[in-house]
């Protein structure tokens, strides 16, 4: 079957949830894995259990999955050996059986003494929300970058998780009593994962520095980078055609798009700015991809405003909120000045409600197009708040300075005197802090030193 073909699904040859590298199959609709979703909702603990488990839902059908059973069991604290009860353990023993699933995936990550004592008892596969999303990023990656970064991310995980026969066999501690047949498979699985992982993490570092160069390159450009952030489907990709006619990958599936795309536009005052589109995010990222995304998450932390895309008909729009932000905090990058952009105007009454809660926020439809214009203006007012007005004198035979100040910023006056050309400027930080050369006053009531 082709690949697109109607009614074709992705899948990794090795099963639903576990690495099987870069192979993959495609498998019709009615061959879909069959999986029963578990949860725990901690008592006293913040969010819904439920809206927790529609987004995993969400993700299972993403990877090619469908949900055909759920339990949540309420606990003080998950258990120690089983994450949830041995009853209610029990309990998913006989819906697994009852439904026929494939696996039983659990709503938060399980050290690996749980995944195995979890197995033994149902009989089946059993996976985490973070091995989830590990393989929906694993089909959805496509450039050389991404394919590395989700594959570290992927051995990462895998590494202290692997199982084997019998550690009695190990070979690896010396001495009397220990000569023999040699190493075990799982320590030569174990070995393969960490050199795998050595080759991985130095080829992204020196994607990495070649990346670090780029970034140097824009600290130094005058155009200004604004990143467009925000929840797994919030509709990033959609807003980012609509300012720039990207055409960018739309699909209404979580984390369809994983490698930035930047492209340039023009704001009303002439303007020129840089939009990127960039990984979406969710509630319990992965704490592997996160580090093995960091590289390309640069361009957010180095970006000179956000547009935060809110999806205003998720069912906890505010919860989606604090899930980006905990990202972002993660990633260095919570200083960055944002305006929220409640998409999905459209499909929602609540989006001028909730941009009504937020001092900097507007209500849009990156589908038709409504409030996209006023989203506009909100970027360049914000870009222009974090920009300096400061005053120049510029020499007569610098003719090549006047031209770039024009050029960069926007020249508010000019004014001959004997010595040059005093040019009242609105310029951004960056560049205005080389111009210390050549400054004679700021207006932001901290009058620089007379020249």
């Amino acid at each position: 079957m082709s690949d697109g073909a109607e009614g074709s699904w992705k899948t990794h040859r090795g099963g639903f949830g576990e690495y099987g590298g870069q192979q993959r199959a495609f498998i019709e609709r009615a061959f879909r894995e069959k999986i029963v979703i578990v949860g725990v909702a901690l008592n006293g603990a913040p969010g819904d259990a439920d809206a927790s488990l529609d987004e995993l839902s969400l993700l299972i059908d993403s990877a090619g999955a469908d949900e055909v059973g759920r339990i949540v069991q309420r606990r003080d604290a998950p258990d120690p050996a089983f994450y949830v009860g041995r009853g209610k353990a029990a309990e998913i023993k006989d819906l697994a059986e009852e439904t026929d699933c494939d696996t039983v995936v659990f709503d938060d990550e399980l050290s690996p003494a749980q995944l195995l004592n979890l197995e033994r008892l149902l009989g089946r596969t059993a996976i985490d929300r973070t091995a989830v999303i590990l393989d929906i990023f694993a089909q959805n990656a496509h450039t050389l970058e991404g394919k590395a970064q989700v594959e570290l991310a992927q051995l990462r995980y895998r590494l202290p998780r692997l199982r084997g026969r019998g550690g009695a066999l190990s070979q690896q501690a010396g001495g009397i009593g220990t000569r023999g047949p040699g190493e075990t498979q799982l320590e030569v699985d174990r070995r393969r994962i960490e050199r795998r992982i050595h080759k991985l993490e130095a080829q992204l570092r020196a994607i990495a520095r070649h990346r670090d160069v780029q970034a140097k390159a824009r600290r130094g450009s005058p155009v200004p980078e604004v990143a467009i952030v925000g929840y797994t489907n919030a509709g990033k990709s959609t807003l980012l055609n609509r300012i720039t006619d990207a055409r960018a990958l739309v699909a209404n599936r979580l984390f369809a798009t994983l490698d930035p795309t930047t492209r340039r536009r023009e704001l009303a005052g002439g303007e020129a700015v840089l939009f990127t589109d960039t990984v979406g995010f969710v509630a319990k990222l992965p704490h592997q991809l996160v580090e093995a995304f960091k590289s390309t998450l640069e361009v957010v932390v180095d970006a000179d405003l956000l547009i935060h895309v809110v999806d205003s008909s998720a069912p906890e729009p505010q919860a989606q909120i604090e899930a980006v932000h905990g990202v972002l905090g993660e990633i260095g990058a919570s200083d960055v000045a944002e305006v929220l952009a409640f998409n999905k105007a459209d499909l929602s009454r609540d989006a001028e409600r909730l941009a009504e809660k937020y001092p900097v926020a507007v209500a849009v439809s990156a589908r038709t197009g409504t409030g996209v214009g006023e989203l506009l203006e909100l970027v360049a007012q914000k870009l222009h708040e974090s920009a300096a007005e400061i005053e120049l004198l510029v020499p007569f035979d610098r003719g090549d300075l006047l031209a770039g100040l024009h050029r960069d910023g926007r020249v508010l006056c000019e004014e001959p005197r004997e010595d040059g050309v005093l040019v009242r400027v609105l310029l951004a930080r960056h560049l205005a802090e080389r111009m210390s050369e050549f400054v004679v006053g700021t207006l932001e009531g901290q009058p620089g030193e007379e020249r």
